[in-house]
């Protein structure tokens, strides 16, 4: 007799409530309400943005950090101040965010994909230089879930090639790798998101790290409308936009920052909890740890699930496990070489005169990115990082609800004596 699940109706392993996400106390509230009393709302008459740049770049070993309206923009700028423009092919992974390629094609230039390493999820270092040709200009390796890419790999491809990185950070504020952090691991700069879901949030917003001097200044003055430093007001000199960050989310976010140190720590600490309990379970494979990475921020926690092992479908062991009060999601459907803005069927083709010249470019239609899509389809599970903020007793309810399903399935797929 298997035994008995919540689906089935039994009641659910987990019964409390999670932590919510975001985080907020009163000191939070007052630094938003103190500037809006003040009346200074923009960031080029305030203090708190400014303050804030510096305070997550010294976090981070960075030496400039240039807050931006969101962390598309953020590679963006970071992609126009590198030279990256028309004509140029920059390298990214199919297994991320719409917005690490979406920024290439904003910048004019073209997205190539390259596969991702089946035990990270993260940009392969050898499909990304096999993807190299004479038009590519950048790579774009994206720390997904809060694991730093191959950096020492990268770097080394980048003197080869001559050829510029920029790191996609969205999931990795405070991550330790090496002794250095994003913004200091050797590429010209990092992009972060502070998007709603992220490990440090305002709602909406990013930055740009970089230890180089003229990426920053670029990159500054591409944020705030081409101005440069110490001109005029009316005095533009590159084809900037406004696309700087409010005193408010600035406040709020150096309010954030009074957290981000332990809640980083627990998601860590938790995160390596699982991965030693979860191995246990056949069909369940936590992502491969780096020796390297000495603090995972651990944005998602991930498994890679084995159906043929486990015995059901990767969706119906997900739904079981919401049922059991464990929220979990199967990630990405697709892949973004699948996504209408490179494939071809969507909206566009409604649009008349709308041009995306990637596609005239590059053939989408022939890429083959086999993990990717083996992740999308059947492998990839993930766990928010809110889970991750709870005890860690309260691990034991994740790594109760797997066995019990792991333990029904086999107690189901047993011969009638």
């Amino acid at each position: 007799m298997s035994e008995q699940l919540a689906v089935s109706g039994a009641g659910p392993v987990r019964k409390a409530l999670w932590p919510t996400w975001p985080v907020v106390d009163e000191e939070d509230v007052r630094a938003v309400a103190d500037v809006l009393r003040s009346g200074i709302w923009g960031s080029t008459e305030g203090n708190h943005v400014r303050e804030f740049e510096q305070e997550f770049a010294d976090l981070h070993g960075a030496k400039y950090g240039i807050a931006v309206n969101s962390g598309t923009t953020a590679l963006l700028l970071s992609l126009m101040a590198a030279g990256v423009g028309p004509g140029d092919e920059v390298i990214v992974p199919p297994y991320t965010f719409v917005a690490t390629a979406t920024a290439a094609v904003l910048a004019g230039a073209v997205p190539v994909f390259a596969d991702i390493e089946p035990d990270t999820y993260n940009l392969d270092p050898d499909a990304a230089e096999r993807a190299i040709t004479e038009r590519t200009k950048a790579i774009i390796p994206v720390h997904f879930a809060g694991a730093i890419a191959d950096m020492d790999r990268f770097n080394a491809m980048a003197k080869r090639h001559d050829l510029i990185i920029i790191e996609d950070a969205a999931h990795a504020h405070a991550a330790r790798y090496t002794g250095r952090a994003p913004g200091n691991l050797g590429a010209a700069a990092a992009c972060f998101s502070f998007q709603s879901s992220k490990n440090l949030t305002a709602g909406e917003g990013g930055i740009i790290l970089t230890c180089d001097e003229t990426m920053a200044r670029a990159c500054r003055s591409l944020m705030n409308t081409g101005r440069a430093k110490g001109g005029a007001w009316y005095e533009h000199h590159l084809p900037g936009g406004n696309f700087r960050l409010t005193e408010m989310q600035g406040a709020l976010l150096r309010s954030q920052m009074r957290r981000i140190k332990e809640q980083t720590a627990r998601r860590d600490a938790n995160g390596r909890y699982l991965d030693e309990r979860l191995r246990r379970i056949p069909g369940i494979r936590p992502m491969k740890p780096d020796p390297r990475q000495e603090i995972h921020p651990r944005h998602l926690y991930m498994l890679r699930f084995d159906t043929e092992t486990f015995g059901i479908p990767r969706a119906e062991f997900v739904e079981r496990l919401k049922a059991e009060g464990i929220p979990a999601s199967q990630g990405y459907p697709i892949g973004l070489h699948h996504q209408p803005l490179y494939s071809g069927k969507g909206l566009k083709e409604q649009i008349p005169g709308m041009r995306l010249p990637h596609r005239q470019a590059h053939d989408y239609g022939a890429v083959a990115c086999p993990v990717t899509e083996r992740a999308c389809a059947t492998e990839a599970i993930w766990l928010n990082q809110n889970l991750l903020l709870a005890e860690k007793r309260d691990m034991e309810d994740i790594v109760c609800a797997m066995e019990k399903i792991a333990a029904s399935v086999a107690s189901e797929s047993e011969p009638i004596k």
